[in-house]
């Protein structure tokens, strides 16, 4: 996505651093319906998928630097409250790139794409999903009843953010937020409604294998936005953190 300028995160070494995005904007992404007969094979490579492993020594003393305090009341929340859904007029690593933030992290984490001529290999029709919350394999086809098979998570939700800080921001760092490839990832559809708003307290991956890299991710974000975490979320993270 955009400016190409994204780093690895502190967190997970090797790691670029998705809850519940607003499902009328996750399943079309502004590009709805069937899928023009013409496509091409995207040439550029896709971004960097977030799936490595984790250090448990580092993970804890990235979860031990973050506030504990309680939830704040979601009084005031809305999605409209972090901007245009997948706007790519955003500060954050591929911001400003040409391409909507939903089709660059469909780029990033679906293989054996194709995308859309004349789109500048931005607009994914099609593809393959591993999907690391479920272990399931999602194959992608771009259209109003079968995009919603592969949504995008905010791996900290909005809401979640907005009841532990994100509601003292300003509307622009609120945008980058919900833009930013680092708390992004593309998933299976059901799997994402179940998420719902959940913190690590309420929901994580059904897939054990990834829980690991599922919480350290959530951690990286909370610090770099200083988020805080409360004290459920903090005992389950301890408790994922320990079977690393």
């Amino acid at each position: 996505m955009r400016c190409r300028a994204a780093g690895p995160v502190s967190l997970i070494a090797v790691v670029t651093i998705a809850g519940l995005t607003w499902i009328g904007a996750n399943t079309g992404g502004g590009e709805q319906g069937a899928a023009p007969s013409m496509t091409t094979s995207a040439p550029a490579p896709p971004l960097s998928s977030p799936t490595a492993p984790v250090s448990p020594s580092i993970a804890k003393a990235q979860l031990d630097s973050l506030d504990v305090k309680g939830r704040a009341p979601k009084t005031g929340y809305d999605r409209s409250e972090f901007g245009q859904a997948w706007t790519d007029d955003v500060n954050v690593p591929e911001g400003h790139n040409g391409c909507d933030t939903r089709n660059d992290v469909l780029r990033r984490d679906l293989t054996a794409i194709t995308v859309r001529p004349g789109t500048r290999d931005c607009v994914v029709l099609t593809g393959v999903l591993v999907d690391p919350y479920s272990g399931k394999t999602i194959a992608f086809v771009r259209g109003e009843k079968t995009s919603p098979a592969v949504q995008i998570d905010h791996v900290v939700a909005l809401s979640d953010a907005w009841q532990k800080g994100a509601a003292q921001w300003d509307k622009a760092k609120r945008t980058d937020f919900a833009n930013d490839p680092a708390n992004l990832q593309a998933t299976d559809g059901p799997t994402n409604q179940q998420k719902g708003n959940g913190d690590s307290a309420t929901w994580l991956p059904p897939n054990k294998a990834y829980r690991c890299t599922y919480v350290a991710r959530q951690m990286e974000v909370k610090a770099r936005y200083g988020l805080w975490v409360t004290t459920a979320e903090k005992d389950a993270m301890v408790g994922v953190l320990s079977t690393c």
